[in-house]
C-alpha cells in the first residue's frame, strides 16, 4: 500500500512539472479561425489591438451580451479591453468559456 502511494504521489509531482503553470485568473488565446483575436474598447465596441494565439492574459472582469460572453482582460499587468469569450481557454479552475456554434477551443 505505502509502495503505491508512493508512486502516486511521484505520478501527481511529475504531471505538474511537465503541465503549463497558470496564474489564478490567466486564460490563452486560443481563436480556431487562426486570425489575431480582436480586443476591443467595450463588448462590440472600435478594435483597439489584437493578440495572437496562444497569447496568455489575465481575465478581470467578464459580462454577457445576449448570448456572448466577453471578458476584460490585461496583459502584463496593462488592461488591453474586451475579448470575445469563445475564443479563449481557461484551464485553471476547469473554466473553459462557452464555445461559439462550429467553433470548438481546443483543451489543456
Amino acid at each position: 500500500m505505502m509502495l503505491f502511494l508512493r508512486a502516486a504521489i511521484a505520478a501527481a509531482i511529475l504531471a505538474a512539472a511537465v503541465t503549463p503553470a497558470f496564474a489564478a485568473g490567466e486564460c490563452v488565446v486560443d481563436d480556431p479561425t487562426g486570425t489575431p483575436l480582436n480586443v476591443r474598447s467595450a463588448p462590440n465596441g472600435p478594435i483597439v489591438t489584437t493578440l495572437r494565439n496562444g497569447t496568455r492574459l489575465e481575465v478581470i472582469e467578464e459580462t454577457r451580451i445576449g448570448a456572448k460572453r466577453w471578458l476584460f482582460v490585461s496583459l502584463g499587468g496593462e488592461r488591453l479591453g474586451w475579448i470575445f469569450g469563445a475564443y479563449v481557454v481557461c484551464p485553471k479552475g476547469g473554466d473553459v468559456p462557452d464555445l461559439a456554434p462550429g467553433q470548438p477551443a481546443s483543451r489543456f
